[in-house]
């Protein structure tokens, strides 16, 4: 891949503005909706609200781990940061049962159209998860997206959570396509952020957001739904 050079630092060129080849959706937040495990804390006697600080948690966890070494498992981590979040309070069932909603989010509706948008154009589009692959597979499959995608990528693999540009270069690989010539597209800016730096194309649904902050890199699309994002991808010129 193509760099530029400051000093002894090199980093990967922004792709150009561009049609891709394949695009890669984030699927927890981006694709299904992570609130609804909102009912399962409501289950086990915790707040419905807490969900969020729980898997907020579990992400930057994720992450500081994987800039400290190999990562454990999305499971694991989530597992530990679920018994903090609740103050060690819940019952090994308990937590089991608070995960095990991963495996039954719903989507959100602007997901299915881009899909099919992309269906049409005839791009493959590829679900990239740092999850487990057979849970994430098992929630797109009860959420009717996965008969759209071409697969399901998990950085599981390669012992990382995003977004080091290593993770999006492995994705790549695994679609068989430059950096250059692939597209990421998620709810999360920090996602975005990751796969510009690592020289993909992007774009960014704001729905989770709000707007593009002022201190990640410009996504080549935003907007606020995901099918908006997608039909900008797509009218990228080739």
């Amino acid at each position: 891949m193509p760099t530029t050079v400051s000093g002894a630092a090199a980093e990967p060129l922004r792709a150009p503005d561009r049609r891709p080849r394949a695009v890669l959706l984030d699927v927890f937040e981006t694709m299904l909706r992570v609130d609804a495990l909102g009912a399962r804390f409501v289950d086990v006697g915790r707040p419905e609200h807490e969900w969020e600080l729980f898997f907020t948690r579990a992400l930057r966890d994720g992450m500081a781990h994987t800039l400290a070494g190999p990562a454990r498992p999305f499971a694991d981590v989530a597992r530990a940061a679920l018994h903090t979040t609740t103050h060690h309070t819940l019952s090994d069932e308990a937590v089991e049962h608070v995960l095990a909603g991963f495996r039954t989010l719903p989507p959100h509706p602007d997901v299915e159209p881009a899909l099919m948008a992309l269906a049409r154009a005839r791009i493959p589009a590829y679900a990239f998860t740092h999850g487990a692959e057979a849970v994430a597979a098992a929630a797109l499959d009860g959420a009717g997206l996965r008969t759209y995608l071409r697969d399901v990528l998990s950085c599981e693999q390669i012992r990382s959570f995003k977004p080091p540009a290593r993770v999006y270069h492995w994705a790549c690989r695994q679609v068989d396509q430059r950096a250059d010539r692939v597209a990421l597209v998620a709810a999360h800016s920090w996602d975005v952020h990751g796969a510009v730096r690592a020289g993909l194309v992007t774009g960014l649904a704001t729905r989770l957001e709000g707007a593009v902050p002022d201190v990640v890199e410009r996504p080549h699309v935003a907007a606020e739904r995901l099918d908006a994002v997608v039909d900008g991808i797509i009218a990228l010129p080739s």
